[in-house]
């Protein structure tokens, strides 16, 4: 894999991840750009003990566009997007409408003696995963996911090393029901200034299960889950997908190395090369489930970059809000009032079902 990194022209740096290592990536970018927002700012709750971020500019962010005039399409002609070749493999810059990054206008205050405010120190990027519009990451070839990876990694390390950074997130939204406002097959990557409350929660069950056991947890739940065998849909050599016992989507999937790793820069060549098949005939089964493409989130729960490593176990969490061809799960009521989650599947039917699909 070749990597380029160059400037767009207000100062956000792009990287090309080529699978060809005699890729030239000499093309300027030709637009006249506005400089980047400022950082936005992060306010703290007292009564959740959790970061909000406040990001007024990204209400203007692009909504939606045509296909022909997606900013995520490779630079033709006249026509210019976020990236200024005519071709490409796999893409990563930072994002025009970031929700953090490195740009901080504003000094930390509070707005009371309760909620201190800061900046929202950190960064966002966007990761192109094909240049092809039309395409899906369900349609990519194993060899794409395998340079998907490996930028996931180099970012995990290169962001992780930030000043002020302390967890590194890679997640894909797909579908227009899961919120996207863009219809190119992209991801995202967050680098948090602090470690998410998810993460916050995870960290604290493993933390009490070593102190019981001596174990990792989440290593512990996987040969359960592998020796009962009854929510598993695919695995191999390396990788188990199953569904969790206690899944909150009415369709969700843990994918997870059987080694325990903190991070996806820490996977093997070999755990690399394994993920792809099994991870695209799983994305494919979803799709299969209603004969129609499935709205989803992926997201890679990794280890936090300076604390609490040795308890962390890469993961990647697959799941839909899908709970039938005609029906949404919705966060109503509980779910969003009271954070109790109430599936309409149960875990073992949902795994039976992607076993067939």
């Amino acid at each position: 894999m070749k990597r380029t990194a160059i400037d767009l022209a207000d100062g956000r740096e792009l990287i090309y991840f080529d699978e060809r290592d005699d890729a030239v990536r000499d093309q300027p970018d030709r637009r006249d750009l506005p400089p980047p927002p400022p950082a936005s700012q992060l306010r703290y709750d007292p009564l959740t003990d959790e970061w909000v971020a406040v990001a007024v500019h990204r209400q203007t962010r692009t909504f939606l566009p045509p296909a022909n005039e997606c900013p995520l399409d490779p630079s033709v002609g006249d026509r210019l997007t976020e990236i200024p070749a005519p071709d490409y493999d796999v893409v990563v810059f930072e994002n025009r409408f970031p929700s953090l990054s490195g740009r901080v206008a504003d000094e930390p205050g509070e707005i009371t003696p309760f909620t201190p405010v800061r900046p929202g120190l950190g960064r966002c990027e966007v990761v192109c995963f094909t240049s092809d519009h039309n395409a899906s990451f369900a349609s990519l070839p194993p060899r794409r996911v395998r340079t998907v990876l490996d930028a996931l990694a180099d970012r995990t390390e290169v962001l992780g090393e930030l000043p002020g950074v302390e967890q590194v997130f890679c997640f894909e939204n797909r579908g227009v029901e899961i919120g996207v406002t863009l219809h190119h097959p992209h991801g995202q990557i967050y680098a948090y200034p602090f470690v998410t409350p998810r993460t916050r929660a995870l960290l604290a069950a493993a933390r009490r299960h070593a102190e019981r056991t001596g174990g990792n947890l989440y290593a512990d739940v996987l040969a359960a889950e592998r020796a009962s065998g009854e929510r598993v849909v695919t695995e191999n050599e390396h990788w188990t997908a199953f569904v969790p016992a206690a899944a909150r989507w009415p369709f969700e999937v843990h994918v997870a190395p059987r080694r325990v790793v903190p991070d996806i820069p820490a996977l093997s060549d070999s755990e690399r090369d394994a993920f792809g098949p099994l991870y695209l005939d799983l994305l494919r089964r979803f799709d299969g489930l209603f004969d129609m493409p499935m709205p989803y989130i992926s997201a890679w729960h990794q280890a936090p970059v300076r604390v609490d490593r040795e308890l962390g176990h890469l993961h990647l969490q697959l799941f839909s809000i899908r709970r039938a061809r005609d029906k949404l799960k919705y966060l109503a009521g509980s779910e969003s009032g009271m954070g109790v989650f109430i599936n309409d599947i149960s875990p073992e039917r949902a795994a039976e079902l992607l076993r067939a699909a």
